[in-house]
C-alpha cells in the first residue's frame, strides 16, 4: 500500500485547497506516483484535484460513508500509486454537530499524519501560539508539519518559521501569496475545474511554485503508510440500471466519483450525454441521472433544448435528479432575474434562485420508492434555490439532520421518476 497524509487548515480561507493543488502537481512533476482524496462531501474540489493529479479523487467521509466504503476507497487510490495526499474539510476539528467527520477524527481512524497549512498573512510570530494549540488539542492525532502560506517576504518568513520551529514544529515550506494562483468562486464554491480557462497553465505553474518553496522530499517522509486493510465484504450502492446515461456538461458536474466508479465495478455502463449541448440521453438506457450542478444559470438555454427535454419526457427509463437534476425535472425553474423557464414537467415543482436561502448539511434518508438502495442513505444537501410551487406528489424521501432531528420529507416521485435536493453518498450503516 502506498503511504499518505493529511493536508488541514485552521479554518475555511487558509489556502488549503490550492495548497493541495499545488502539492498534488509539483509530485507528478517530480515523477512521484501521487493519488488524492478529500475529507467531507464536498464534489468540486476533488476535479480539480484531479487535474493536479492525473488520477480520479475520492471523498472520504466519516459521517456519510461506513467505514468499509472508506477502506475501499482507500485501497483503490493507494493501489496505483506511492502517497495519497488527503485534504481536509473546513477547520482541522470542525465536523457535524453529531457523530464523526473532521478532518481530525480521519486523521486518528487512519493513523496518518497532519500537515497544518497556515494563513500567515496577517501574523508574524503569533504563529506559534495557533501551531501550537492545534498540535495539543488532541493526543490522538499527529501534527507533522506546517505549511506557511501567504507569506510576504524573506524575512516574514524568518519570522514565522523561527517561532514555529522553537515549539518543536517542522516548518516544511512557505508558499508566497501570488495573485495567478487565486481561484474564482460562485455561490456553491469554487468554479468548476473545467470552466477554468486555462486549467492546465494554473496547474503547472502551482507546481513550480510549490517545488521551489516546499520542501517534497521531506514531505514525503513524513508520510506514513495507509491502513492494510482489505474491504471487508464492501456492498456499494447498486448501478441505478444497467445502462445509465449520465448528464454530464457545465450543468451538471456535480457526481462523486466513488459512486461512478462502484457503478462501473458492478458492471454497469455509464454512457454520459450533454443537455447543454442538447443532447438526449441514450435510448438503450435504462436509467437515466442527472446529477446536481448550476443548472439556475443555464436555465434559458435548458429550456430552449428540446432535444433533451423530449428525450427525457419519451423514456421508459428509471429516471432521478440529485438537486439541480431535481430542478430540472421539474415544472419551471426561475432564474436570478425573476425570469421563470419551462423545464422537463416530469415533477410538480417549481424552483426558484431569485429568492436565494442557503440549505446546507447532512441528512439521513429514508425511501420505498423504485430506486435499487437500501432504504436507509446517507447524504448531503447544500442549495441556495426554493421551492416556489409545489402540487401534490408521492413524497420520495423522510429526512433527519445530523442530530437526528426530523426535517421532513424531500423529494418526489411519480412512477419511475423521482428527485430530490439530497445528493446521496452511501448506505448508511447498521448499528
Amino acid at each position: 500500500m502506498a503511504n499518505g497524509l493529511i493536508i488541514a487548515a485552521p479554518s475555511s480561507g487558509s489556502g488549503k485547497t490550492v495548497v493541495t493543488l499545488s502539492l498534488l502537481a509539483a509530485l507528478r512533476q517530480a515523477g512521484v506516483a501521487v493519488a488524492s482524496a478529500k475529507v467531507g462531501p464536498d464534489y468540486i474540489d476533488p476535479c480539480f484535484h484531479s487535474e493536479s493529479s492525473a488520477r480520479p479523487c475520492f471523498n472520504l467521509d466519516q459521517w456519510a460513508m461506513r467505514a468499509q466504503t472508506i477502506t475501499a476507497n482507500l485501497n483503490h487510490l493507494g493501489q496505483a500509486s506511492d502517497l495519497v495526499v488527503i485534504e481536509g474539510v473546513m477547520g482541522l476539528f470542525d465536523g457535524p454537530e453529531s457523530g464523526k467527520g473532521s478532518t481530525a477524527d480521519l486523521a486518528a481512524s487512519l493513523g496518518l499524519p497532519v500537515v497544518l497549512v497556515v494563513n500567515c498573512s496577517h501574523q508574524a510570530q503569533s504563529v506559534a501560539a495557533l501551531v501550537k494549540g492545534f498540535a495539543e488539542l488532541r493526543k490522538d492525532i499527529k501534527l507533522a508539519g506546517v505549511i506557511l502560506n501567504w507569506v510576504s517576504s524573506a524575512r516574514h518568513t524568518r519570522l514565522l518559521k523561527q517561532a514555529v520551529e522553537s515549539i518543536g514544529i517542522r516548518v516544511l515550506g512557505a508558499m508566497p501569496r501570488v495573485a495567478d494562483l487565486q481561484l474564482p468562486s460562485r455561490h456553491l464554491g469554487l468554479v468548476q475545474a473545467h470552466e477554468h480557462p486555462e486549467i492546465k497553465i494554473f496547474i503547472d505553474r502551482a507546481g513550480q511554485i510549490a517545488s521551489n518553496n516546499i520542501d517534497l522530499k521531506n514531505l514525503q517522509e513524513l508520510a506514513s503508510p495507509l491502513p492494510d486493510n482489505s474491504p471487508d465484504k464492501a456492498s456499494p450502492l447498486p448501478p441505478l440500471g444497467q445502462r445509465i446515461a449520465i448528464a454530464r456538461d457545465e450543468a451538471f458536474g456535480f457526481f462523486y466519483p466513488h459512486i461512478a466508479h462502484d457503478w462501473q465495478q458492478a458492471g454497469a455502463e455509464l454512457v454520459p450525454f450533454s443537455p447543454l449541448a442538447n443532447e438526449a440521453p441514450d435510448k438503450r438506457a435504462d436509467a437515466i441521472f442527472l446529477p446536481g450542478g448550476y443548472p439556475e444559470l443555464h436555465a434559458g438555454k435548458l429550456a430552449a433544448n428540446s432535444t433533451f427535454l423530449n428525450g427525457l419526457r419519451s423514456s421508459n427509463a428509471l429516471i432521478y435528479g440529485e438537486c439541480g437534476g431535481y430542478m430540472v425535472l421539474g415544472d419551471g425553474i426561475i432564474d436570478k432575474d425573476g425570469n421563470r423557464h419551462a423545464m422537463a414537467g416530469l415533477l410538480p415543482v417549481t424552483t426558484s434562485f431569485a429568492r436565494r436561502k442557503l440549505t446546507l448539511g447532512y441528512r439521513h434518508v429514508n425511501h420505498a420508492s423504485p430506486l435499487p438502495w437500501p432504504q436507509h442513505l446517507k447524504a448531503h444537501e447544500f442549495h441556495f434555490s426554493t421551492v416556489e410551487d409545489q402540487q401534490q406528489a408521492e413524497p420520495l424521501f423522510d429526512a433527519t439532520d445530523t442530530t437526528g432531528k426530523a426535517i421532513g420529507s424531500m423529494g418526489l416521485r411519480r412512477g419511475n421518476i423521482m428527485g430530490s435536493y439530497a445528493h446521496i453518498i452511501d448506505e448508511a450503516a447498521t448499528s
